[in-house]
């Protein structure tokens, strides 16, 4: 060791340094007085045991020496030199390799191939690079940019080139309009566009006109015009009977007439339009065994159409094609004939108001409520008041036909799960011109398509999900079109699209707003219209604009039949009323744009309805996390038991209880905490993680679809939206029998009713749960 010291000492040409000098103490004069100790190599070697044996100590004068600063800029040098050599390696070792071009010869640089060649590279004939890809963008700027791609469009041309012809679904009018529709899709560069094609049975106008007779006292007949219109599905055949009015065919109304000791069976019910669909009016009506039933427009309801103006409709409880029920309609299906429990066994017909006005002068019965009067020209009656009086008699001659109906999809694929999709779908076919019915909704698909498009091509956006444009036909026959699609690829559906909006009537006029949704979707409705030019007074009233799923909207297929949330909504003048000139003649653009101050006002509308859709639509493809409210079912089901704690005393009677359906809404609701705190603890930059936690809150709908019953026998099992008595509602209504008509309950099937419902939930509560170690309850 003293060989290799004296070496590098030698090296600087020195000697050893072999003192360590430090100050003792500090005299006032300024003087210091220093210690100096030698530890020289002949002295370092000690003693035996290999202590330093002797220290001299004494005052040493500083010698003046150049060699200290040549040794310290010679380690600062070496040091310098040893970090510019990790420092060049470790930036090296960040660089990427350089790469080639696919033919293997020149070097890759910015994504570009260069030429060895002094010449400039010839590009294929035909190929264009594209942009570079950006980074994903912010949902505030895709906001942003959306709003920028629709801004300045006018969708007025696209509303009168859907209107301009007849295209009744499965016409020549209505393939025209789907190949029309398919050209823009690809004109737009989707990523794939494609036709679905159906063959399905609707009912048109017989060879012979329906006819409608009134016969008074001494055998005189005037007969009421029905070739206005018709209503599709409806019964036919030859009735008579005396005439009673039911206000709009509610439950409650037939209710009030029991009340009134007026009769229906046997009778031709004569009631007006609105509130519900037609196909509930006619099921009330034929449950109480009325042999016929007559629809008109009221005045009240339909302000500004004409009082000879007759209505369109369809007469099936259900939706899809009512002679394949559960099952798709494509042309190379052999099942055996079947019919829809929903289809009516009595014929119906629809009149205008002036021929409603004509019946109610020759009823002379009980008076009607003030609130049902309906601002008729005349006075309103229940009834026809004398045994003699007027009878009235329909003849319906409309015969059904097997028409071929074609359904247009695009699609923009998403880059991380293009297998999981939202779609964006409107009808396209309209009885009469259609333009609120089919233009409104067609125009906003097209332009929403070529936008969102834009937003992938040109701005860099890039979906985590796929978003699919559906053009659905004979939506005017009960969403026939959309419901043989999803009846077609059921087994599936539901494992990949995720949620539905609807664009049908999506502006019918200004002023209002209105809304029919799964509650899994109503946050992201509300923060939809946020800011959004059109719905400037909505902020917190918005919940006050809810109604009802109609049966006949093609969102009430997706949520009660496939069990895929949805949501529907559209602008209404003010007072949020039924736009009046919808499934009749007078359904044309000019007659819409009388609702608006000017085209512009119009331009502006749709616009809002299309940002809103539009909104909805890129955010769910945005998230990590689907932008589905699983929790919003807590609410609903809370609300629910609610109403059956009313009855709680009355089923102790009949020993029942609610013990277990108590149990299984608490652990739905631990359920949906627990999947709340795994989003707060999932990584959602882990795709698997993030997929797996999507997993579950896209299936939070479909485990409300009831398991119990049959698809064929009950298609819209929805325990909340769907019909028939395995539903919450059905439940509902039986237990307040127990209040009202307590012989009229049937206890096993209140028990049924009671199980299904308990069950269903659980089952909810267990598939929210996630794996069946997971689940914590009494069962």
């Amino acid at each position: 060791m003293d060989h290799a010291r004296k070496a590098i000492y030698n090296m600087f040409g020195g000697e050893p340094l072999s003192y360590t000098r430090f100050s003792l103490a500090r005299q006032p004069d300024g003087d210091s007085s220093h210690v100096e100790m030698k530890l020289s190599a002949e002295d370092e070697d000690g003693g035996e045991n290999g202590v330093i044996d002797h220290i001299h100590a004494q005052p040493v004068k500083p010698r003046k020496s150049n060699r200290h600063v040549c040794c310290v800029s010679s380690v600062a040098a070496l040091v310098f030199l040893a970090g510019f050599l990790f420092g060049y390696l470790c930036f090296r070792a960040r660089m990427p390799e350089p790469r080639e071009c696919a033919n293997g010869l020149e070097p890759c640089q910015n994504g570009q191939c260069v030429s060895m060649d002094v010449d400039e590279p010839v590009q294929p004939e035909g190929q264009v690079r594209g942009p570079e890809p950006e980074p994903m963008l912010y949902w505030s700027d895709l906001q942003n940019k959306l709003a920028e791609k629709l801004d300045g469009i006018s969708f007025q041309p696209a509303i009168r080139k859907v209107s301009a012809a007849s295209h009744e679904a499965g016409t020549g009018g209505d393939e025209d309009l789907a190949n029309y529709i398919y050209s823009e899709f690809g004109s737009y560069k989707l990523d794939g566009v494609w036709k679905n094609e159906h063959y399905v049975r609707v009912q048109v106008p017989g060879s012979s006109p329906n006819v409608i007779s009134l016969e008074v006292r001494g055998g005189i007949k005037e007969t009421l015009d029905a070739s206005k219109a018709y209503v599709a599905y409806s019964g036919t055949g030859n009735v008579a009977g005396k005439p009673v009015y039911a206000n709009f065919g509610r439950r409650e109304d037939f209710d009030t007439l029991r009340q009134k000791t007026i009769a229906v069976n046997g009778t031709v019910v004569l009631v007006r339009a609105g509130k519900i669909p037609f196909a509930e009016k006619v099921a009330n009506a034929q449950e109480l065994g009325a042999v016929g039933v007559l629809i008109f427009p009221s005045p009240a309801d339909y302000r500004g159409l004409g009082e000879n103006v007759a209505q369109f409709g369809h007469a099936h409880l259900g939706t899809g094609d009512p002679f394949t029920p559960g099952f798709p309609s494509f042309n190379h299906t052999q099942f055996p004939p079947a019919e829809s429990s929903g289809l009516p066994r009595i014929p119906v017909q629809t009149i205008s108001s002036s021929d409603a006005n004509k019946l109610f002068r020759r009823m002379s019965g009980v008076a009607c409520p003030s609130e049902w009067s309906g601002t008729f020209s005349t006075t309103c009656r229940l009834d026809s008041g004398d045994p003699a009086g007027v009878t009235v008699s329909l003849q319906v001659n409309n015969a059904f036909a097997e028409r071929r109906i074609l359904n247009i999809f695009g699609v923009i694929k998403g880059f991380e799960e293009p297998d999981r999709y939202v779609v964006v779908g409107a009808q396209r076919d309209s009885w009469g011109p259609g333009a609120v019915k089919s233009g409104v909704g067609t125009a906003i698909l097209l332009e929403l398509a070529r936008a969102v498009t834009k937003l992938v091509k040109n701005d860099g956006y890039k979906p985590r999900r796929s978003l699919v444009f559906a053009s659905w036909s004979a939506g005017d026959f009960g969403a026939v079109g959309a419901t043989e699609w999803l009846e077609g690829y059921a087994a599936t559906l539901h494992l990949k699209a995720f949620a539905y909006i609807n664009l049908d009537s999506a502006v019918a006029g200004s002023g209002d707003f209105t809304f029919s949704a799964s509650p899994m979707l109503k946050q992201l409705l509300k923060e939809a219209v946020a800011n959004v030019k059109e719905p400037r007074l909505l902020g917190n009233a918005l919940p006050q604009k809810e109604a009802p799923f109609r049966m006949d909207n093609a969102g009430f297929a997706f949520l009660a039949y496939s069990g895929i949330p949805s949501v529907s909504f559209g602008f209404t003048n003010m007072g949020g009323g039924e736009y009046p000139h919808l499934g009749t003649t007078e359904d044309t653009p000019d007659k819409l744009l009388s609702y608006f101050k000017s085209g512009d006002h119009l331009d502006t509308t749709v616009r809002a309805a299309a940002e809103i859709a539009g909104r909805m639509a890129v955010r769910m493809t945005h998230d990590h996390e689907l932008y589905l409210d699983f929790s919003s079912y807590d609410a609903k089901l809370l609300d629910f038991l609610r109403k059956l704690l009313l009855y709680s005393k009355d089923l102790q009677g009949m020993g029942l209880h609610l013990r277990w359906l108590m149990v299984a809404r608490g652990d739905f609701s631990r359920a949906t905490n627990a999947l709340k705190t795994t989003v707060r603890n999932t990584d959602l930059y882990n795709k698997v993680a993030c997929r797996a936690l999507n997993d579950r809150i896209m299936k939070v709908e479909y485990h409300f679809l009831s398991p119990y019953v049959s698809p064929r026998d009950a298609p819209l099992r929805h325990i909340f939206f769907g019909s028939g008595p395995h539903t919450v509602q059905a439940l509902v209504d039986h237990l307040s029998l127990l209040k009202t008509n307590k012989s009229a309950v049937d206890e096993d099937l209140l028990r049924n009713q009671l199980a299904l419902a308990t069950w269903t939930i659980q089952g909810a509560a267990n598939a929210l749960a996630g794996d069946i170690w997971d689940i914590d309850n009494e069962f």
